[in-house]
């Protein structure tokens, strides 16, 4: 190789001697563009929270609840009211024979021409239709007291009238009944039971009775478990 030779002339004689030496022949440098990051998937979106079941936009849940005071009062009167009735019931059953004569009595001195088996069957008219409006009004009220249990509207239209119906059997049994001695304990238990009566249809019409009536039903919002506040 002489000075004079050129550079692609130079090139060509050491790639030259490189093939006849046996050396690998040096690579030419290539450009490689950088890796691509790695793939991320996007990020999932996040789940919204689940609603309350105790906001007001919940389904309402009827739950049972106990009644107001008033309620629990007119409840108890009236109970108490069938236990006299009942009691008083069962004494006139079984006093009748001893105040038979005194009935039989009081029948003579309206007219005393009458002969005696007309007096006595009088006085059986006179005790059984005491005893029957006595029973009826101890029917009628447990009906009625069912039917306020229940949150009828008109239950306690139904106690006044059996109020109405006591009170004039009450005033029958002491002119015709409840005479002699025997008849004194009779005519405390009337007078019990009247007044018994009376008191639980004044309980039931305290505004507390009379909304929990109007409610029908008890309903919460959201689930049984929620707080008592919730009610509506």
């Amino acid at each position: 190789m002489t000075p004079s030779d050129t550079p692609s002339e130079r090139r060509v004689g050491s790639h030259e001697l490189t093939r006849r030496s046996g050396a690998p022949a040096p690579q030419a440098q290539v450009r490689r563009s950088p890796a691509p990051p790695p793939y991320e998937p996007p990020p999932k979106a996040v789940k919204p929270e689940r609603p309350a079941l105790h906001d007001k936009a919940a389904a309402p849940v009827m739950v049972k609840m106990p009644p107001p005071a008033a309620v629990r009062l007119a409840q108890i009167s009236w109970v108490l009211s069938l236990v006299v009735g009942a009691i008083t019931v069962g004494y006139l059953f079984i006093v009748r024979q001893t105040i038979d004569p005194d009935i039989e009595a009081i029948v003579r001195g309206v007219d005393d021409s009458r002969p005696a088996e007309t007096v006595s069957t009088a006085a059986d008219i006179v005790f059984w239709c005491v005893f029957g409006a006595l029973v009826t009004v101890l029917l009628v009220q447990i009906t009625s007291l069912v039917s306020f249990n229940n949150r009828r509207d008109n239950a306690r239209w139904w106690m006044l009238g059996v109020l109405l119906l006591l009170a004039v059997t009450v005033l029958a049994a002491r002119q015709f009944v409840a005479v002699g001695d025997r008849g004194v304990p009779l005519d405390r238990l009337l007078l019990i039971q009247l007044g018994l009566s009376a008191l639980g249809l004044l309980f039931s019409v305290i505004p507390a009775a009379l909304r929990w009536t109007r409610r029908k039903h008890d309903i919460r919002r959201g689930s049984p478990g929620s707080s008592p506040s919730a009610e509506f």
